[in-house]
This record gives C-alpha cells, structure tokens and sequence, in this order.
C-alpha cells in the first residue's frame, strides 16, 4: 500500500507516516518499476505499534530502540517497562510544577485586583510583575 493508504487505514496524516519513514522506523520497499514506496503489513503493525506508543509518552528515540531489539528477537518488555517509569516520573514532575505554577498565577491574580494599572517609567516596565516575590529556584 502506498503512503496515503496507509494513512487512511490508521487515521492519520500521510505526514506523520513520512515523518516515522524518515526517522527510519517504518522502512517500506521501493516498487521497482515506479520507486514509490510501498509499504506492507509489517509496517502496518509497526505504525500501529508507534501511535500506541506515542499515546503513552514514549518518545521517538525510545520507540526506535525499542523496534531495534524487536528487530534483533530480542525481547523489548523490560526497556518498556524501564521507559514508562521514567516518563511516569517526569510526567508527575511536571504536574508538580504546573501545580505550583498555578497556585503562583492565583496569588498573582488574587494580589493584583487591587492594584492600580501604572505607565512604564524608569527601569519599571510592568510594577505587577516587578514586584511580584521571587522563588528561589531548586
């Protein structure tokens, strides 16, 4: 099947299936006769295989070690389960983060009702933001 119908068959954009192909993780054949790509049920499964693995944070260079020990017969379930833990921790780090960067929006919304809008002068650019405290960074 050629690029578009590949794309049509997993509901995506023939963009993304160009994009794995030149990342190097999807590897049609080259029709003899026109050089178009052709790509086939295998890379199907894998494309598949990538969308699932897209939704559940890996990232490309992950999915690529993970395709190449498949590829080898090895078994890719360890480094799977190694990968999503470490994504699972950066994931709940940055909801941390933005929880505390909501609360921060908050207290600047809930200090700023009260405060009189000023004109630039000086070295103040915005006296809201300028005056708000600064948070030792960790």
């Amino acid at each position: 099947m050629r690029v578009n119908q590949l794309a049509t068959n997993l509901g995506v954009t023939a963009d993304t299936v160009r994009f794995y192909t030149r990342e190097g993780i999807l590897k049609p054949e080259k029709c003899p006769t026109n050089g178009y790509k052709e790509y086939g049920q295998q890379d199907r499964s894998r494309l598949r295989f990538i969308l699932s693995a897209r939704q559940l944070g890996f990232s490309v260079d992950d999915i690529g070690q993970i395709l190449q020990q498949a590829d080898k017969g090895e078994t890719p379930c360890p480094t799977v389960r190694r990968t999503i833990e470490r994504r699972l921790e950066d994931v709940e780090s940055r909801v941390r983060d933005m929880a505390l960067l909501k609360d921060r929006m908050h207290a600047a919304i809930e200090d700023w009702n009260d405060k009189p809008d000023c004109s630039p002068h000086g070295h103040m650019i915005c006296h809201l933001i300028e005056n708000f405290p600064i948070e030792e960074q960790q």
